[in-house]
């Protein structure tokens, strides 16, 4: 019997046995089986999964993927981890513009992406979505990837430079899932997010009496803290505190265009 997308040989198998033997047939059954646990599982959660990345040889390009299901009981099974693989690896072959075009696009060449996970709700029983995906490309140096341990939270991060790229950019990528940074610089801060601290600012210092001429310099100062417990070059470097990433970024001789960070569910 020939490859079906999301489906295991045993069930294949199964499905030959109760068609007695007609392909067409098994295939159409398999599907029906997973359309009725879809249509079953519309009202689920699909908050469990794996987060999983692949990159090109060259370092040059580099997917992640959210692949979710309901419980971490399925999270955890071999062939779930397979398919979720299977599933980032036509990512990047693929390279869609959005999620909506993933989902139409052709799977190992028996139907789409979302007759795959159809199949594969059918398979396991549970809801299977694609919730998210991100293709990035660097054009000056490198697309470095970690997952990490658990694969719930992924990390990819642009960085050129002279330097050790992929070491660089591991340490970056593991200060990005550690710190949870929000942006890359300072510049980058959404207006609406430094009026809403430096507006907190204002209002804690008020209540705690302090001289109005004196409150908008304690509020600048409370948004330079914000800067270095949220944006990447300025916050303290994980494997050494006394220096910033940017600090170490410049003994490295590289530097971070951007980062992406996805965590299960968020």
């Amino acid at each position: 019997m020939g490859e079906i997308p999301g489906v295991g040989m045993m069930d294949c198998k199964r499905a030959l046995v109760e068609t007695d033997g007609d392909f067409d047939q098994a295939i159409d059954l398999l599907r029906k089986k997973g359309e009725k646990v879809v249509a079953k599982r519309a009202d689920k959660e699909a908050k469990e999964g794996v987060i999983v990345t692949v990159a090109t040889n060259d370092g040059k390009s580099a997917i992640m993927v959210e692949v979710n299901c309901e419980t971490d009981f399925v999270a955890r099974n071999d062939e779930f981890k397979s398919f979720a693989r299977s599933v980032a690896e036509k990512v990047l072959s693929e390279r869609p513009a959005d999620r909506e075009a993933f989902l139409a696009a052709n799977f190992n060449g028996d139907g789409t992406v979302a007759d795959a996970l159809v199949n594969m709700a059918g398979r396991t029983g549970e809801k299977i979505e694609v919730r998210r995906l991100i293709v990035m490309s660097s054009d000056e140096g490198n697309v470095v990837s970690y997952i990490h341990p658990g694969a719930r939270l992924g990390v990819l991060v642009d960085i050129k430079g002279d330097g050790d790229l992929p070491t660089a950019g591991r340490d970056v990528a593991m200060q990005v899932a550690a710190l949870n940074p929000v942006t890359t610089r300072r510049e980058d801060v959404p207006e609406e997010i430094k009026e809403k601290e430096m507006e907190i600012a204002r209002d804690a210092a008020i209540m705690d009496g302090k001289p109005e001429q004196i409150v908008d310099r304690i509020a600048t100062g409370k948004l330079e803290r914000y800067y270095k417990d949220n944006v990447l070059l300025e916050q303290p470097f994980v494997k050494d505190s006394s220096q910033t990433v940017t600090q170490m970024l410049d003994s490295a001789s590289a530097e971070v265009t951007t980062f992406v960070r996805y965590a299960l569910g968020d």
